[in-house]
């Protein structure tokens, strides 16, 4: 009886003392810097996120070039199946895995209207590439951030950054010594120009509605929308070339699938989840390393380094500048928002 006794003492000591500690582990509270540690390492991580995001969509952009150029097409009806390839598989995708979302009108017609800005991009980019070389259109892609740094203030009503013009401005004098010195791509820089100053526009449009809707079906119907704005405009197109190409061969159909699926599907959602958490001009300043990955590939695949004077590569350079700066600039100060 003692001996019960004493084990039931025991073990009751032992319930009131793991009780007791269980206690004091859940009254105990956080220390205040672990706290603030770990919600800085949780905003680091999702910034990382996004960037890698932003990054990846970059290198799947910086093939885009290169495939305008294998494709022999001419740039409208390059542009006219690649967004009607993209339509057309987004649709089955989500159809079949029943994420097909619709839209109310109103918000349709802002859509397809921002499809048909990416549209008129595409044809300049690619009419950039055909009279000069991927070379020439991905750098003038790169004032695209000058450009941003403009309008973003305007579209959304807020204050004129003096940082991002200085920024945008060593861009500028890249792009400026290649058209001064270099009189044999002007038509394609003119071009080139032209294209980036519609993709800054369709970015920052495009981030207010990726706020608002799902990244695949925002771009399907953007892709509808870009499908339809070239329709309108081909009557018009064929009056003005008498001997167009329209119809593409067996490697053109291989190319455009890539195009369509890699570099336009993969590419575009990459780049919409990173609007979500990083600013327009950010993200239109980092494109500016897309001449990297381009023109890279463009002087292996097509030997363009031949065509390249001096002053495309001191150019070249001040671009490469203007990314770190703003890259460093972003990283410093964290401008991605919590989502919690």
């Amino acid at each position: 009886m003692t001996s019960n006794n004493s084990c039931f003492c025991f073990f009751e000591s032992v319930f009131f003392l793991k009780t007791r500690i269980l206690s004091n582990k859940k009254t105990t509270k956080k220390p205040i810097i672990f706290t603030f540690a770990t919600n800085y390492f949780d905003i680091s991580i999702r910034m990382k996120n996004s960037f890698i995001k932003l990054h990846l969509s970059i290198i799947l952009a910086g093939f885009t070039g290169i495939l305008g150029r294998l494709i022999s097409l001419n740039e409208l009806p390059l542009v006219f199946y690649r967004m009607s390839f993209t339509f057309i598989v987004l649709l089955i995708y989500l159809w079949m895995t029943r994420h097909l979302q619709l839209v109310s009108g109103k918000n349709l017609l802002k859509i397809c209207s921002i499809g048909g800005l990416m549209a008129l991009h595409w044809i300049f980019f690619y009419g950039s590439i055909k009279v000069s070389n991927v070379s020439i259109a991905v750098i003038c892609f790169s004032l695209i951030g000058f450009f941003t740094a403009f309008l973003e203030p305007l579209f959304n009503h807020t204050k004129f950054s003096f940082k991002e013009l200085f920024f945008s401005m060593i861009t500028l004098v890249g792009i400026l010594l290649i058209f001064h010195f270099d009189a044999r791509y002007r038509l394609g820089i003119v071009y080139g120009i032209i294209s980036s100053a519609l993709a800054s526009v369709f970015t920052i449009l495009n981030r207010k509605q990726g706020q608002k809707h799902n990244a695949t079906t925002l771009l399907l119907y953007e892709m509808l929308g870009g499908v339809m704005l070239i329709s309108l405009i081909i009557p018009f197109y064929i009056g003005f070339n008498q001997e167009p190409n329209y119809i593409p061969t067996f490697y053109d159909v291989i190319y455009l699938f890539i195009l369509a699926v890699v570099c336009t599907i993969v590419q575009c959602i990459l780049q919409i989840q990173a609007l979500q958490k990083i600013s327009a001009f950010t993200v239109n300043l980092s494109y500016n390393l897309e001449p990297i990955y381009s023109i890279i590939l463009a002087m292996i695949i097509f030997d363009e380094a031949k065509e390249l004077s001096s002053s495309f590569y001191i150019g070249f350079l001040l671009i490469i500048i203007s990314v770190l700066l703003q890259t460093f600039n972003v990283f410093k100060n964290h401008p991605i928002k919590s989502s919690d």
